[in-house]
Formats: C-alpha cells, structure tokens, sequence
C-alpha cells in the first residue's frame, strides 16, 4: 500500500516542484474560467458567484464580493511572496547594487509610457481616448506564470527583473488610478496607514520577534490601505520590505505552495468570468481594441528595451548577470500582458458597457499574442545562443592549447 501511495503522489510532488507548474496551472484556470462564463447552461451562475455580495462587506468596509476578496485580500500574499523575493535581491542579490536596482524603474517607466502614448494614437481626439491608462499596466500573476512556463528558457536574473519591473508597474498604475481615474482618497485611513506602517519597521528595528504583533499590524495595514482607496493587496509588498531579512526564507517556504496552488488559480478563475461578445472580430477592429492591443503586444517590448538601454548606455544601471538584450525584449513581450489592472482601469475609464466590453476582449487577446510572441522570442533567443557558443568553441579550444603548451 505504502509503495502504490508513493507512485501515486511522487509525480504529484515532482509536478508541483516544477517551475512550470504555476504557468500551466494558471493558463489552464484562466481556459476552464472562459469556457464556464460562456456557457450556455451555467454561464450566468458562474459569472454572478464570483460578483456575488457578501452582506457584512458593506457595513465593515471590506470587499463586498468574492472577487474582490480574491483580488484585495487574498492577493496580499502573492505580493508579499513577491515582495520578499526582491527584498531578497535587493540585500545581497541580483538587484543589490544602485546600477542593478534602477533598471526596472527605468524599464517600468518606459512600459508604462510608450503604451499610452500607442493608445492615443489611435484614440486622439475621440470619446475613448481616457482610456490611455488601461495598456500601460502589467500583471505580476499571469507574467510570473508565464515565465515559469518556459522553464530555463527565462534565466533567474531576468526573472527577479520581470518581478521587479511587474511590481513598480502595479504601483505606477494605481498612481495613475489615483491622479487620473478619479479614485478619492481617504487621508484619514492614508495617516492611519503610515502610522501602521512605521510600527512594522519599528519592529523591525528593534529586534522584536516576528510573530501575532507584526500579524495584527499586517492586517491593519491592508485594512486601512483598502479603505484609504488604494489596493489592498499591495500591503503583502510592504509587509515584505519591512520583515528582518533573517525571517524571508522561513516565511517564504509556509507560503510558497498556497500563493502559487492554491491563491493564484483562484485569482485566474474570478477574473477571467468574463462574456466574450457574439461579435468578436467587429470589436478587435475598434480603435479601442487596436490601441490596447498594440500598447501591450508593441508598446511594452518597445517602452521597456528602449528605456533600459538608454539608462544602460548612460551607465545608469546595468543588467543582471547572465542576462542579454533580446532576452530584455523577450522580458518586455511578457510584460504586455496586463491582465488584473488594465481590467480594473477599463472599468473606471469607460461608463459604456459595450466599451467595457470592447476592452476586456482587447485585453485577453493580447495577453494570448504576447505569451506566444515571447515563446516565439525566447527560443529564437536560445538558438541564436547556441549557435555563438558552437562557433566559439573551437576558438577556445584552442587558445586553451596554446596555454597548455
């Protein structure tokens, strides 16, 4: 019995300790998701579980439906998974030094600008050109996933790039949510927040043992940043920057496993329930689908290898190791999928729901172009590496000779 348990769940185990397991787990959730919601048997069910109302979010201020759950509280701990990985790289890795650091400031920065700018393009002076914010937002969950799908293709460097460059790019678009979109800001919950916030470093500070102190000051810290009118989730980042590094690892191991299983599959299934239009192919030819689509899939490669080589050659920043510049565009087709925050934008910068729609739609289609462009991208990239490394073989042996004889 014991050796029948052990070869039933060993390739459960091997899979689950794969890096490619996130990615297939979410492209799978995300699949099954957009097939229930369109269903003609369950499909209006599906849809209004995950909008359905929990009645005490109203009165407490919390999030008033599943989703919102999923998407404000729940996803605090895929940020704060993330967050203490670039903690981490910041200490003693990849992004330690201020050369390294600023790259995916720049990177963001340029992702974040050039896809506006693509999306005015094509909405100048027209009742949609609001809308500019929605291609310039990149989703951490689903660039992270797709990463992982590639397996070694996405060197380790470029990874914690990505990740960094995800999360500015989260915090831009609130930013731009926030100045933009007419988000109102609560200044009492924000004083509260920062308050809440130093007591974490003070603790930090002083030494003081992590455990049901920091917990409680966490949870005050995501509540009074979501009634502040900010994204709650984004509290798991600053958590994360604010615990001794000596409790990373420890943290880090009880969550891993439940962030990317368990956390993150729900997140895909709650925010793809979404009705794809009869009239599909009408609305991809929209000037408001054409300018999310080409923000995304060309904008981001272009705004982020564009900005990054400028703050290279300037000798700003540098890259990490072992990475190269067409993997950094490979990295820059990945970050034009802006799965979370371009939907949320969509619905603050269209009060039509037909432009809603339009949108979204938008939004799925260039999530799918970019993931298979950036497959395209990284083995076109492994070839080309190939190929250098075969030719120069024969140059080092060679010289290697010559230093034996």
């Amino acid at each position: 019995m014991k050796e029948i348990l052990k070869k039933t769940f060993n390739p459960v185990r091997l899979f689950l300790n794969d890096s490619r397991a996130v990615g297939v787990i979410l492209l799978l959730c995300t699949t099954l998701s957009l097939i229930l919601s369109n269903s003609s048997f369950i499909g209006e069910s599906y849809r209004d579980f995950w909008n359905a109302a929990i009645p005490a979010g109203g009165s407490l201020n919390l999030p008033p439906s599943f989703s919102h759950w999923i998407n404000d509280f729940l996803m605090a701990f895929f940020f704060l998974l993330a967050g203490m990985e670039i903690k981490r790289e910041l200490v003693a890795g990849e992004l330690s030094s201020f050369k390294k650091a600023v790259l995916p400031f720049g990177a963001a920065l340029g992702g974040m600008i050039v896809p506006a700018l693509i999306f005015l393009l094509f909405n100048a002076g027209t009742a949609y050109a609001h809308g500019w914010g929605i291609p310039t937002a990149t989703d951490i969950a689903f660039s992270l996933g797709a990463a992982s799908l590639f397996g070694k293709r996405v060197p380790v460097g470029l990874k914690i790039l990505l990740m960094a460059l995800a999360i500015i790019d989260d915090l831009g678009a609130i930013i731009v949510i926030a100045l933009f979109y007419g988000a109102k800001l609560h200044f009492g919950f924000m004083i509260g927040s920062v308050i809440v916030y130093l007591l974490l470093w003070v603790c930090n500070i002083y030494k003081i043992r992590f455990g049901i102190l920091q917990v409680v000051l966490s949870l005050l810290l995501w509540y009074s940043l979501l009634n502040a009118g900010i994204e709650g989730s984004i509290a798991g980042v600053l958590v994360a920057f604010a615990m001794p590094a000596k409790m990373l690892p420890k943290i880090e191991k009880r969550i891993y496993h439940i962030v990317n299983f368990c956390i993150i599959p729900l997140f895909a299934l709650a925010n793809t329930a979404i009705l794809i239009p009869g009239n599909i192919i009408e609305s991809l030819g929209s000037s408001i689908a054409i300018g999310v689509i080409m923000g995304l899939v060309i904008g981001k490669p272009i705004g982020i290898f564009l900005f990054s080589r400028i703050l290279v050659a300037l000798k700003i920043a540098r890259l990490p190791q072992n990475v190269n510049w067409p993997q950094i565009l490979c990295m820059g087709t990945l970050a034009g999928i802006g799965f979370t925050m371009s939907i949320f934008t969509t619905a603050l910068a269209f009060e039509a729901e037909t432009s809603r729609n339009i949108a979204k739609i938008a939004i799925l289609f260039s999530m799918v172009i970019s993931v298979m462009v950036s497959w395209l991208n990284f083995i076109i990239s492994e070839r080309r590496i190939a190929k250098v490394t075969k030719a120069l073989r024969p140059i080092v042996n060679d010289a290697s000779d010559i230093a034996m004889g």
